[in-house]
């Protein structure tokens, strides 16, 4: 009877030492210092779609302060002490217990407690280096979400299709149905339906006037289609070169349709005049998230499709030179 009764007590211990552990992992705690604001508030957000949003908010009391809830799995996120920046001290959230110690003005991040915190640190700032090895990321850690968002993030705009299938072949089965690794095999999708012979999606969006204008109603015609914004400098260097282009070619069976990735409808249209850009030009004044610029899984502007009038995309990512060179082939 003895040794029953001690046998159901370990038991018992070995259960409730098991649901601790459960209810420890449950939700997430932040303990955080800031050095350089005694008081005010501190404000948590999710990075999503290339900015972040907010999520919550905690009162600093003497240079304290402390978010509890609870993560549906581990996220990019970021602390800042100004509620409209887009540009807060990033961290890896998951449900764990991290303290923070921060110096936002000079731009100090220490977190303890993470494991997936502790990836995303080690690998932050030198994964745009040059040298750094993607390849060995994902072997190193194929079934952290911190992989996939590096991937998302910094080797995205870089990848070919081809790329971003191999970088997503090498994640464990555990990460499937994770919100990272759903956005690389969405743009691996994406991406298959804007390869050179596709026919290119059609979209409509609103002119400066706000008339609906589709790619669609192009057909007959060569046709760029120009991914741009007026606060992308890029985009402003190679717009003369494509006022060149349109000047030489306009009365050759060829248009330019540009789409912009602006937010400010004003800097839209004061861009438009002061560089010349005299085509028909469209935007839905939602930056990365156009409804176009997702379609077309737009990862870096400036980007163009050139289509031919069957409407079939024939070139990509023509700049330069390179886009006389290719109108000349085809309108001579």
């Amino acid at each position: 009877m003895g040794k029953f009764a001690n046998v159901m007590m370990a038991g018992a211990m070995a259960m409730l030492a098991m649901t601790s552990c459960t209810a420890e992992k449950k939700g997430y705690v932040i303990d955080g210092q800031v050095a350089d604001v005694n008081e005010g508030v501190m404000y948590l957000k999710k990075y999503v779609d290339k900015s972040f949003i907010d999520v919550d908010s905690a009162v600093i009391v003497d240079g304290k302060f402390r978010f509890e809830g609870v993560a549906p799995e581990a996220l990019a996120h970021g602390l800042t002490t100004k509620k409209e920046s887009n540009r807060p001290m990033v961290f890896f959230l998951d449900n764990d217990a991290m303290q923070v110690s921060m110096n936002e003005s000079g731009k100090e991040l220490n977190i303890t407690g993470s494991e997936a915190n502790d990836i995303y640190m080690r690998n932050a700032k030198i994964t745009r280096a040059k040298g750094y090895s993607l390849d060995s990321l994902l072997a190193a850690h194929p079934s952290s979400p911190v992989a996939a968002y590096f991937v998302v993030k910094d080797f995205a705009y870089k990848l070919d299709l081809e790329g971003m299938k191999a970088a997503r072949a090498k994640f464990d089965a555990s990460l499937a149905g994770t919100e990272y690794v759903k956005q690389i095999e969405s743009m691996i999708d994406r991406m298959e339906k804007v390869q050179v012979g596709s026919v290119a999606p059609d979209f409509t969006l609103p002119d400066v006037d706000g008339n609906p204008v589709s790619l669609s109603s192009f057909r007959g015609k060569y046709v760029l289609v120009d991914f741009w914004a007026a606060w992308c400098p890029d985009c402003r260097k190679e717009n003369p070169n494509i006022v060149a282009a349109w000047n030489k070619y306009k009365d050759k069976n060829f248009a330019v349709l540009g789409v912009s990735l602006d937010r400010n409808r004003d800097q839209w249209l004061a861009a438009i005049e002061k560089d010349g850009l005299t085509w028909t030009q469209v935007s839905d004044l939602k930056y990365w998230s156009s409804d176009a610029a997702v379609l077309y899984c737009i990862r870096w502007i400036p980007m163009s499709f050139l289509i031919d009038p069957e409407g079939k995309i024939v070139s990509v990512g023509l700049e330069g030179e390179e886009l006389h060179n290719k109108l000349e082939e085809l309108l001579k």
